[in-house]
């Protein structure tokens, strides 16, 4: 996880990553498939960057889980009106249901098997409301990945320096991500690593752990950001 990095994640992520247009294709997404929402669970919720953006720019009620503390104190700074819990993912009960659950960025590979996967989608589906809808954005499946692929980020603000260097490695049905951070403040540099596990999917695999939660699904397999998108709703109710 981002046990290191979560603080230098905003800086890392801004450099590439356009969260007003992706929060923007997801409202309209999210507001087609159940018109007149209001609130919204994000499952994963990271730094609750989609989260406020969602509550700023298109006035929903947004809460959030996220196994990582760092980033639920984060989200909380955020946004102080809104619940953010920490959680697994595939166990948690916040007592309340919402119009929609959302989890983002590939964050359901984090779950790592199929089992999971299957649990996590049914804890999604108790926290829906009646004609509510599910978004989730899935990793990538078995064999599209390439063994070895590294990749740079730079992040930049204040005087602070952040490179990333990251190494794909593929173990059977697991993608292990091995980060490396050099941080520079202050004219001094710190080193940090972390290794990242998140599971690859088939879409059959990806469908089954719906169904399997008495859940509808469509696919889009271009998405927010290309790497697709799930859109859900309880069986019986159409989606859209």
């Amino acid at each position: 996880m981002y046990s290191e990095s979560a603080e230098l994640y905003d800086l890392i992520y801004a450099s590439f990553k356009n969260y007003e247009a992706e929060t923007d294709r997801l409202f309209d997404v999210l507001s087609r498939a159940r018109p007149g929402l209001d609130t919204v669970l994000d499952v994963a919720c990271g730094t609750g960057e989609h989260a406020r953006l969602l509550a700023e720019r298109h006035g929903l009620l947004v809460d959030g889980v996220d196994l990582d503390p760092t980033f639920v104190q984060i989200a909380r700074r955020k946004l102080p009106a809104s619940r953010f819990v920490q959680a697994d993912m595939s166990d948690f009960d916040l007592g309340r249901r919402y119009d929609a659950v959302m989890c983002l960025f590939s964050s359901i590979g984090y779950v790592r098997t199929v089992d999971r996967l299957t649990r996590a989608i049914g804890r999604f589906r108790e926290h829906l409301a009646p004609g509510g809808v599910i978004v989730v954005e899935p990793w990538f499946p078995p064999g599209v990945m390439t063994y070895g692929y590294t990749s740079t980020d730079v992040g930049e603000s204040g005087g602070l320096r952040v490179v990333r260097r990251a190494r794909t490695e593929i173990d059977d049905r697991l993608s292990r991500l091995h980060f490396d951070y050099d941080i520079t403040q202050n004219g001094e540099t710190r080193h940090v690593s972390e290794i990242h596990e998140l599971g690859l999917f088939t879409l059959e695999e990806m469908h089954g752990a719906f169904d399997a939660n008495g859940l509808v699904v469509e696919y889009d397999p271009t998405g927010l950001i290309g790497r697709g998108l799930y859109v859900a709703r309880i069986k019986g109710v159409r989606v859209g």
